[in-house]
């Protein structure tokens, strides 16, 4: 059987830096959720992205649930969430007892669109938090969010975990709301096999999310609890793994962009195909690579042609106002996301794929035509 060739997998980098502050972790036995390396991750992923604080925790999902607590959110509250991302974005809005409203994306960016965030509005306007997701990698058109958001006074949390080193007019993602979160998932641009980051400008509201996520623990001699809590603390040894990761994030994001000009190039110009929109203010991760199918070839066509071959691939993310246990939720905006759905496919962008990897791809791929 020929090698696997996979989605999006992780790997340490080629110099090793992880090693080095795993090993200082275990030699000063600062295993558990506290040491150096969760406090200089913090501090330097906050540098990297440009945002003034940060709290290291166990998964992006716990980020976005204590933004949510951060934000006031509470039962009965609305949240608006778009509609077409992963599960991990919609569910923690569920954890507080709170109601999502999902809005629609647009094919200028495939994120939220600013349209249908309006439309929103009015039909909603009590509402206490929206959350903007930057899809793959592709920042969403955060000047015309965020002036919505300001002018109906909303707390803005941002999903970034899929474009940790993306850019929206020369500032990083995850840094134009009152929250980010960065996920460090064993399929991200970086990994620490699992882990999570939220960032913020504010002191307080991260002093408090790191609080509540080591079981909200307060100051005594004995185990004192006042609040609820969570496990959510990264430990020392993924932080660790995390700060020599970060190390070759722009290694990283040259590569992805490698990746994805190499297909747009052999690929793009073959009938129907029509790969992720490009923006004149978006410097993309490209996370993933990712097109649209509206010809004679359809998506499923291109997963199981791929998947003879051992080379893995996966539809572009089921919108979640179509989810089972979603679908009770309103859902403003009008059949771009379904149509995103319907046509996507996510082609193999793993950063250790080779040329010639790459070209296994494509001629399958040119196959069908």
């Amino acid at each position: 059987m020929k090698e696997r060739i996979f989605l999006s997998s992780p790997h340490m980098s080629d110099e090793g830096y992880e090693m080095q502050y795993v090993q200082e972790a275990f030699d000063t036995n600062w295993i558990a959720p506290l040491g150096e390396n969760v406090n200089e991750f913090e501090k330097e992923l906050a540098a990297k992205v440009g945002a003034k604080f940060a709290a290291a925790l166990s998964s992006g999902t716990g980020a976005i649930h204590l933004a949510l607590r951060a934000a006031g959110v509470g039962e009965g509250d609305i949240v608006f969430c778009p509609t077409l991302t992963f599960s991990a974005t919609a569910n923690p809005i569920i954890y507080q007892n709170a109601t999502p409203v999902f809005i629609d994306s647009n094919y200028k960016t495939w994120n939220m669109c600013p349209n249908a965030l309006e439309e929103a509005f009015e039909k909603y306007p009590e509402v206490r938090a929206v959350i903007v997701v930057h899809l793959y990698g592709l920042s969403a058109d955060m000047d015309k969010i965020m002036e919505i958001c300001k002018k109906h006074n909303v707390v803005v949390i941002e999903d970034a975990a899929e474009s940790l080193g993306g850019y929206y007019k020369g500032k990083h993602t995850g840094t134009f709301g009152d929250y980010g979160i960065f996920s460090f998932n064993g399929n991200k641009i970086i990994t620490t096999s699992g882990g999570g980051m939220l960032v913020s400008n504010n002191e307080e509201k991260i002093a408090k999310a790191r609080f509540w996520a080591t079981q909200s623990r307060d100051q005594a001699r004995h185990y004192q609890h006042s609040e609820l809590g969570f496990n959510y603390r990264m430990s020392n040894v993924v932080a660790g793994i995390g700060r020599g990761q970060l190390k070759v994030l722009d290694q990283r994001v040259e590569k992805k962009r490698y990746i994805f000009d190499f297909y747009k190039r052999e690929l793009g110009e073959l009938e129907g195909i029509e790969f992720m929109p490009s923006n004149e203010w978006d410097a993309p991760n490209y996370w993933l690579s990712s097109m649209t199918l509206t010809g004679k070839v359809r998506p499923i066509d291109v997963f199981e042609a791929l998947e003879a071959e051992n080379i893995e691939s996966r539809p572009v993310w089921k919108p979640m106002h179509m989810q089972p246990f979603f679908e009770k939720y309103d859902f403003v905006g009008t059949d771009v996301s379904e149509k995103l759905f319907k046509n996507g496919v996510c082609l193999p962008s793993d950063t250790k794929m080779t040329d010639e990897d790459l070209v296994r791809v494509v001629n399958v791929v040119k196959g069908l035509w």
